[in-house]
């Protein structure tokens, strides 16, 4: 026999639908520069992790480069993309890291790509 208390799953959409209305309010509110420097920083700690440039004592164990290819190239993609959206005032500083990051996976890259063939490069030219 099974009471209201032990059923696992409980069907609860009014609260939900709050729940969802509230973030979408929340992120109506959130301009647009803001999400997409978030978003950009998120690509970065994470291509740096994959580097191998954590902070922890198991920083090398966390290395990936294939990862950090990926994050890299997409953090060129939104940057390139975005810039002329949200000025240079903010594209600078995301430049500069993206830059650091494709010379960092330089560094770390075992079999060198050619200029122009890094991750990321078809978007922003080649990184020396």
């Amino acid at each position: 026999m099974s009471t209201p208390d032990s059923n696992s799953h409980v069907f609860e959409a009014p609260a939900a639908k709050a729940d969802v209305t509230q973030q979408i309010r929340d992120i109506s509110e959130v301009p647009a520069i803001e999400v997409i420097t978030t978003a950009a920083v998120h690509l970065m700690s994470a291509a740096a992790v994959k580097l191998g440039l954590a902070a922890e004592d198991n920083a090398e164990e966390l290395k990936d480069l294939d990862e950090a290819r990926k994050l890299i190239t997409a953090l060129a993609g939104l940057v390139t993309s975005a810039a002329p959206e949200i000025g240079s005032q903010h594209a600078g500083p995301l430049r500069d890291g993206l830059r650091s990051l494709q010379l960092a996976f330089r560094e770390e890259s075992i079999i060198p790509d050619a200029p122009g063939k890094g991750p990321g490069e078809k978007y922003t030219g080649a990184v020396n």
